[in-house]
């Protein structure tokens, strides 16, 4: 099923190719958005980029171009989802991040309600002028394709709003409860911060619009630390246990240490990946420990925090605490940076693949050189030595020694 899906969707994407040969003639579209919304942040704040993302022609199964969690379940590669993102057009207009408290701007409520759609709507686009190819990379938001100015828009379709999503919108709350109440629900991490980027929650006086790649690290980063709430409450997990998982050339080594909890990730990009087209191995570092951090990782980024919650999702279901410690390793094999998505996919599969248990510290610390080794030709005792949290901890075995 998965498969005729997906060749369905090429197909569509080719034959619609084949039609617009010459984009400079596109003007009026009848489509269907996945729905999508993107809020850019290259404006001089508080002016954004409010684009409606569709593809050039309607599509049942338009959900496809937007759905990460799909692709990362169905394994579709890289080039896969180039080929979506690269055929999605940017419908977009300009607005002050307030516009939505005045309630007369037409496009930004039009936004607003397709964000909260749960399932593809229909609508009748028509461009100021012709659209402008382009394919930008990113650290944390999938990559964008063709962008164009919006004359009008109109939605053709019903919108249906789930009624516990309509429930916080209409609740004078923060947003950080009605993120916690709606996860809580059951919505993805990938719809809250599509929601939150629109400004539909909060308290309704301080409501804004958010820029994508900000709202996908603030969902991701509030989540996690509702989490944490409750995981240092835990007790310890009993031994030391060790994950590995890979996803699209992002490879995780995700070591937990029996302790109070505390946070380290090391992002190892090998050259010739997305980020290194170098000939040495770069790598970038952040941290906290159990008191949590008070400034961005602004070393590791997104994916700081998008690594974070899947390790954070594992240790509240089992009910137990631990300090980690996480490699990333970026391969060559991922040649197309895509989005903060990815790293959290990847973390996820990593933690859902069965784990080694070891008695001691330095047993698994062997066992996980040894992999590094075979797997990668890549030694992690240098940057094992450089471990603030590995260093806590032996410092914290050596003074267990006295009581």
């Amino acid at each position: 099923m998965t498969d005729d899906i997906k060749f369905e969707v090429i197909k569509k994407i080719a034959d619609t190719k084949f039609k617009y040969k010459e984009l400079g003639k596109i003007s009026e579209l009848a489509t269907s958005s996945p729905p999508s919304v993107f809020i850019g942040s290259k404006l001089k704040y508080p002016l954004v980029n409010v684009g409606i993302l569709s593809p050039l022609e309607r599509d049942e199964n338009a959900w496809i171009y937007d759905d990460a969690e799909f692709w990362a379940k169905n394994n579709f590669g890289i080039r896969d989802v180039i080929t979506l993102r690269e055929n999605l057009l940017n419908s977009r207009f300009q607005s002050k991040v307030t516009d939505i408290r005045s309630g007369t701007k037409k496009f930004v409520e039009l936004a607003q309600e397709l964000a909260m759609a749960s399932k593809p709507v229909d609508l009748e686009i028509e461009l100021k002028s012709k659209v402008g190819p382009g394919f930008q990379r990113d650290r944390v938001v999938a990559p964008q394709g063709m962008n164009a100015p919006l004359k009008k828009v109109r939605i053709t379709s019903n919108v249906k709003i789930e009624p516990k999503l309509d429930k916080v919108i209409n609740d004078d709350i923060k947003a950080t409860e009605a993120v916690e109440f709606l996860y809580k629900n059951n919505f993805s991490e990938y719809t809250l911060s599509k929601i939150l980027s629109v400004g539909v929650l909060g308290l309704k006086k301080n409501r804004k619009l958010v820029p994508t790649r900000w709202s996908i690290t603030a969902t991701d980063d509030m989540i996690g630390k509702k989490l944490l709430e409750k995981i240092k409450n835990y007790k310890w997990i009993e031994n030391h246990e060790f994950f590995f998982g890979e996803f699209m050339g992002n490879c995780y080594l995700v070591m937990l240490f029996p302790n109070v909890f505390s946070y380290e990730l090391f992002e190892l990009y090998l050259p010739g990946s997305s980020w290194n087209p170098g000939k040495e191995i770069k790598a970038s570092t952040d941290m906290e420990d159990f008191y949590g951090r008070t400034t961005y990782a602004s070393n590791t980024a997104g994916g700081y925090y998008a690594a974070r919650l899947p390790i954070l999702e594992y240790l509240e279901k089992e009910q137990k605490q631990a300090s980690v410690l996480v490699i990333r390793i970026e391969m060559p094999t991922y040649w197309a940076a895509l989005g903060v998505w990815v790293v959290r996919e990847a973390t996820k599969k990593t933690m859902e693949n069965k784990k080694l248990s070891f008695n001691d510290m330095k047993e698994m610390i062997e066992s996980v050189r040894k992999v590094s080794m075979i797997k990668f030709g890549y030694d992690p005792l240098k940057l094992f030595k450089k471990s603030i949290v590995l260093e806590n901890l032996k410092t914290q075995m050596t003074l267990g020694k006295w009581f």
